[in-house]
């Protein structure tokens, strides 16, 4: 009973940390869409703007998940000294990612606006926002790092913080000097940087007595920071394998005969948000306890943590399937109530339902899993499961489009998912390879 409560008092505050995301973009979207006369072009000129934001995080996510697992294996060895040089490792390379992203800014906006189709309201909104982006990145740097000391509550309260003082001053920015979509924008700089300096604050407050003084020397040891590049880079291709399948997912709904297709897909794919929500917050309780009783070498509380990590990560999934098995008209009735062929595209999602039912079941094991190898620090594992996925992906695709069209697109996405999980649990040798980490 007791590891139950070590994986809640971990899941639960990521849980609420994750919802926060979603809420802050409704808030967003709703100042857009109140503000000036033509709401349609502001929302889409804060759609598209979101995008590029989206995917330049999204590549940079690896400066959390590469953080955590080291240091939780170094938290649960006690070894404090290599906590605090992993930290200062953390720091170092997401100031080094965001000034990099600034000083490339020209070039990154130039092409993101022409792949995109942005017009002078995303401009503006695009490099406005970019002074975000090293805050941001130092932001994934803490969070790994407070994730890896078995401190979910103050990445919480950051998340919190962060988003409040945005959707604050997002209101005043936009309608109290008229700034639009810019006001968003300058609202997240200053939510990112009060959220950098509220981390700092906490991190004194709560991890002050184990910090120890800055070794340059051993934050940069050749031999620690090749272990902690390879598994950054494993980290990054397996991300970009991720951003492939998610950017296809959404150009094949696009290129359907259906034009209502790219509405169905968009909202059903926003049931699948509502659910990893929840498994990513019981990921991260795996990272974790993962990476802590390998460093305690202590293999008997590993196998009772993984062992609760999927089992909650299965509840989780059978509850999710019962939600959308009973309520999912209604749910997508909340995306669509006010468009005018609403009930159009709710009978059309109506016919691929079946596949966000079967999706949570697919996707209980490799959230966890995911979880498991970053821990672990197993990220090969990771690399090359999502590689092998991802072709299975495509291969499915093109190979069931003909004759099954959109039904296809969702088996092969189904599929994808399902296979993430099974395939680390087997090139892990069935989870032998993370247990004798532990020994």
């Amino acid at each position: 009973m007791k590891i139950h409560r070590e994986i809640l008092r971990l899941a639960l505050p990521n849980i609420v940390s994750n919802i926060t995301v979603p809420l802050m973009g409704i808030a967003s979207t709703a100042i857009a869409g109140h503000w000036g006369t033509d709401s349609t072009a502001t929302i889409g000129a804060l759609a598209i703007g979101v995008s590029i934001f989206n995917f330049i995080y999204w590549n940079c996510s690896f400066v959390r998940m590469g953080t955590s697992g080291l240091t939780a294996q170094a938290f649960g060895a006690g070894n404090f000294r290599e906590c605090t040089n992993m930290l200062a490792r953390a720091v170092v390379v997401a100031i080094a990612m965001g000034l990099l992203t600034l000083a490339l800014q020209s070039p990154i906006g130039k092409l993101a606006l022409w792949a995109m189709n942005g017009d002078e309201m995303t401009r503006a909104y695009y490099y406005a926002r970019i002074w975000a982006v090293p805050a941001g990145i130092l932001l994934f740097g803490f969070n790994g790092w407070f994730t890896g000391m078995q401190n979910a509550v103050i990445p919480m309260f950051t998340a919190i913080t962060v988003n409040v003082i945005h959707i604050a001053c997002s209101l005043w920015f936009a309608f109290g000097f008229d700034l639009g979509i810019v006001g968003i924008a300058y609202a997240s700089v200053l939510a990112q940087w009060t959220g950098v300096l509220f981390a700092i604050a906490l991190l004194i407050g709560k991890f002050h007595r184990v910090l120890t003084p800055i070794d340059w020397s051993e934050v940069f040891d050749l031999k620690r920071l090749k272990t902690f590049f390879s598994i950054n880079r494993d980290i990054i291709l397996r991300t970009f394998c991720i951003v492939i399948v998610y950017t296809f997912f959404t150009g094949a709904s696009a290129r359907m005969d259906d034009p209502n297709l790219l509405a169905v897909n968009t909202l059903l794919l926003q049931l699948f948000t509502l659910f990893s929500y929840m498994n990513d917050g019981l990921a991260y309780a795996a990272e974790a306890l993962t990476g802590r009783f390998i460093g305690a070498r202590n293999a008997f509380s590993l196998q009772k943590s993984i062992r609760g990590c999927l089992f909650w990560g299965m509840g989780v999934s059978v509850v999710f399937v019962g939600i959308y098995l009973v309520g999912w008209h209604d749910l997508l009735a909340l995306f669509v109530s006010d468009t005018e062929n609403a009930a159009q595209i709710i009978d059309i999602a109506g016919r691929y339902i079946i596949w966000i039912m079967l999706i949570p079941l697919a996707c209980a094991m490799p959230f966890i899993m995911d979880g498991i190898m970053v821990g672990a620090t197993e990220t090969r594992i990771m690399r090359d499961s999502m590689f092998l996925a991802t072709v299975v992906y495509f291969a499915v695709y093109y190979g069931g489009y003909r004759f099954i069209g959109n039904d296809a697109l969702w088996l092969a996405f189904t599929l994808y998912m399902f296979l993430r999980g099974v395939l680390q649990y087997y090139f892990s040798d069935k989870l032998r390879t993370i247990y004798r980490k532990a020994l």
